[in-house]
């Protein structure tokens, strides 16, 4: 490590030192000697110490989840209900109560919470503010202050973004393959999150990725954004119940579209499409052979999310353990403040 930082074999032992007491690192047995001198101590992240909260409040469900260092999932909660008919603030209590209980099993455990992460289906400004979330009828709602009303939560960093961008760096982390593909996440509403080489593309104002109102036939199907046509009334997951061949038509309607104007070449199915690949799989590809300018050329791989389900939650969890990892310093000044 030395070698590698062109720090002193003390300054590297200090600050190993205090990542260990700090309880981001544990010490495990070295790996085998190769050579002469005293060996190495092992050293690798701690399965207890931070972690990371990911929340997620959809159209049909409530989902909590905490995430520890290493990456492995130590708590998971999810409850199935509509959520159109509650208000914001109804359904972010909802919410912030399950949350409430993941991070009591986590501290159980022996974790501690670093941080929140709420993945939502629509536009998040700075802050916070989401401001406009169509199929959850919000239109300026600030989550984070609704969600700090809860005691259990009122003391926590809480963050918010789009579901599909936080799905999408999920699934960036997990995989640690593709640089570069569009994720797309399936559930009554379609999002997607755009990754190119590395980094989640957001657009001038954060609001990039909103392919269900891609229209795919204008003169379609009316929409809750008050157009017609949108990718999300033919291929939404109340919408799949009508046929998943139509959907799959559609899907690749509007996917050819992205991949004519931007060159992706992976395309990732993510939320309901994940268990149900393989029906979708040749309606889609169908449309893209006959679509896309350089499909002879260079065919666009189409795969299942890694994460299924679960990838909003887990990209939440994740942004938080990441935050942790990029400022390990950061962290033990927080942490100390705390029990001062």
């Amino acid at each position: 490590m030395s070698a590698a930082t062109g720090l002193t074999r003390a300054t590297v032992s200090a600050l190993v030192d205090d990542l260990v007491s700090g309880g981001l690192l544990v010490e495990v047995d070295p790996p085998p000697r190769t050579g002469a001198g005293r060996p190495a101590v092992g050293l690798t992240l701690t399965s207890t110490g931070p972690a990371g909260l990911g929340l997620e409040i959809n159209v049909d469900y409530l989902a909590a989840c905490v995430v520890d260092l290493t990456g492995a999932v130590r708590q998971r909660f999810v409850e199935h209900a509509d959520q159109r008919p509650a208000d914001p603030a109804q359904a972010l209590a909802a919410l912030g109560a399950l949350a409430a209980r993941a991070r009591l099993a986590a501290e159980a455990d022996g974790l501690i919470v670093a941080g929140a992460a709420l993945a939502v289906p629509g536009l998040v400004a700075g802050r916070g503010l989401v401001r406009v979330a169509p199929n959850l009828g919000w239109q300026d709602i600030d989550a984070v202050a609704e969600l700090h009303r809860v005691p259990e939560l009122a003391d926590l960093p809480v963050t918010v973004d789009n579901e599909a961008n936080l799905a999408a760096l999920g699934e960036l982390r997990v995989t640690g393959g593709d640089p570069t593909f569009l994720y797309i996440s399936g559930e009554i509403g379609i999002g997607a999150g755009l990754v190119l080489d590395g980094e989640l593309y957001r657009g001038v104002r954060g609001w990039s990725g909103e392919i269900g109102h891609v229209t795919v036939y204008p003169d379609g199907r009316p929409c809750r954004c008050g157009s017609r046509g949108c990718l999300e009334q033919y291929a939404g997951q109340e919408a799949l119940e009508s046929g998943e061949p139509l959907a799959a038509a559609a899907l690749g309607i509007a996917l050819s579209a992205v991949v004519n104007l931007l060159d992706v070449p992976v395309i990732v199915l993510g939320g309901a499409y994940a268990p149900i690949f393989e029906r979708l799989r040749e309606g889609i590809e169908a449309e893209l052979r006959q679509r896309v300018l350089t499909s002879g050329l260079a065919p666009v791989a189409l795969r299942p999310a890694a994460l299924g389900a679960d990838a909003a939650m887990r990209g939440a969890a994740d942004a938080i353990i990441r935050a942790v990892r990029e400022d390990p310093a950061g962290w033990l000044r927080r942490s100390s403040q705390r029990y001062v």
